[in-house]
């Protein structure tokens, strides 16, 4: 925030907000559904680096975008119902999490470079300083930070 008095500018060192930014937005698994949670992050990107002053280079973006993408197909495909993907972020952070109605927890297979797919928790695990993975009473969260400062 920046107080302006007789024309001289203040500024107050609280420009970065205090509370983190959040977004969610439901999904019913219909066609495009994906593309468009990717969109969602997009903007939420951008409103990181407008609202919070983030430094996001492309590599951490393209990390975000990845994560969402993941997450969002596995919920799409294992799911029997509509998923939820919320987002928060910081100037540093950003959490990315998926809800889903199915309550089966997703497992981390052994690596294998010659298993055709069964690897989005490993890439989202790559990606991501913390995963995490817990059943909710409609079915399971699915949640990975990303750390969007190179570190």
């Amino acid at each position: 925030m920046t107080y302006h008095l007789d024309g001289v500018v203040i500024p107050t060192g609280f420009d970065v907000p205090v509370e983190p930014l959040r977004r969610a937005a439901h999904f019913t698994g219909e066609p495009g559904c994906i593309a468009e949670s990717r969109r969602v992050a997009a903007q939420f990107v951008d409103q990181l680096r407008t609202e919070c002053r983030a430094t996001i280079d492309a590599k951490a973006e393209g990390a975000v975008l990845l994560v969402v993408s993941e997450l969002v197909t596995n919920a799409d495909r294992h799911s029997d119902g509509p998923y939820i993907l919320e987002l928060e972020g910081t100037d540093t952070t950003l959490t990315v999490a998926v809800y889903d109605s199915n309550g089966t927890l997703p497992r981390v297979f052994p690596r294998d470079p010659q298993r055709i797919g069964r690897h989005g928790l490993e890439i989202v695990r790559a990606l991501a300083r913390e995963v995490g993975v817990e059943r909710v009473p409609v079915g399971k969260r699915v949640r990975a930070v990303i750390d969007l400062t190179g570190g």
